[in-house]
């Protein structure tokens, strides 16, 4: 239960406004909500303007890696090469890769390779085939704040199986942005883009999600991309997280890799994609900070 401030008191948020003028009629939305039975987040979930300006300084350098790995990324190259250039565009602009050290993850992005659902690790023995399929995520910080977005990339002559794939995967994540309406439960997000993907013939991961991001690398809310409707926390402005859809060719289980504990894979071994973005609720709708 949100505890309310007295009108005159200093409004929780750091504003300098007097609470009656700044989050008052906002939390007893969010009290009304509350008692209304929804899931509503904690006020450590809403990214003050200084936290939004920030993700999107962060996000301008995590942009402009995935930019340069578009601009250079080919047939005959490592994926310890994409994983260089992550290193050198994200420290020459002033940035750290978030991926590097996090939890033990040895390397700077994650490289997933047709199969491999999420969390490849670069290596110079990895080498980009014509015809593969390979997400790019990438994750920035700057001055404490975090980025992350993930791209698609097609090398040479991929099979039109793989561009329908690849094609579909991002209009689930589109639809799911187009379902990120202030003040509706977050599932009604994860369920369009389920919904997108089983009408096109394929699957999505149930065990791995998006999250909230900003001031930290993954916090709350779990993004899950294979809910039901009405369900979740709701999408309040002032949050900030990531809709990420693994979609997959054929069925929906997967593995982890034993050897690395990291890369995930499809159980059938059947093709895997994925796009991301990091989007901020308004009351307007969506505003997306790093795609």
């Amino acid at each position: 239960m949100y505890k309310r401030l007295g009108r005159n008191d200093m409004c929780w948020c750091g504003s300098g406004k007097k609470y009656k003028s700044c989050h008052a009629a906002f939390d007893d939305k969010l009290i009304h909500y509350e008692h209304e039975g929804f899931i509503i987040p904690s006020r450590d979930l809403f990214k003050t303007e200084k936290d939004i300006e920030g993700i999107k300084k962060s996000a301008v350098i995590n942009m402009a890696v995935l930019d340069e790995v578009g601009d250079k990324i080919r047939a005959g190259m490592s994926t310890q090469e994409i994983d260089d250039i992550v290193n050198d565009v994200t420290t020459k602009m002033g940035g750290i890769p978030a991926d590097l050290g996090y939890e033990g993850f040895p390397k700077s992005v994650c490289t997933s390779i047709n199969e491999e659902v999420c969390h490849g690790i670069p290596s110079k023995d990895i080498i980009l085939q014509d015809g593969d399929i390979i997400n790019v995520d990438c994750s920035t910080i700057l001055d404490g704040y975090f980025s992350d977005s993930s791209r698609m990339f097609m090398i040479g002559d991929v099979s039109p199986e793989k561009k329908r794939l690849v094609q579909v995967t991002k209009e689930c994540m589109e639809a799911g942005i187009k379902a990120v309406i202030p003040w509706t439960p977050i599932g009604d997000m994860g369920h369009a883009v389920h919904q997108h993907a089983l009408d096109n013939g394929y699957t999505v991961v149930k065990e791995i999600g998006g999250h909230g991001c900003g001031n930290a690398f993954h916090e709350e809310p779990y993004v899950s991309h294979v809910s039901r409707p009405g369900t979740g926390m709701l999408m309040v402005p002032g949050m900030v997280f990531t809709i990420e859809p693994m979609v997959n060719m054929g069925r929906d289980e997967i593995f982890i890799d034993e050897e690395n504990d990291w890369t995930v894979y499809t159980a059938d071994m059947k093709p895997s994609a994925q796009w991301e973005v990091e989007l901020l609720v308004t009351e307007d709708g969506p505003e997306l900070l790093c795609w």
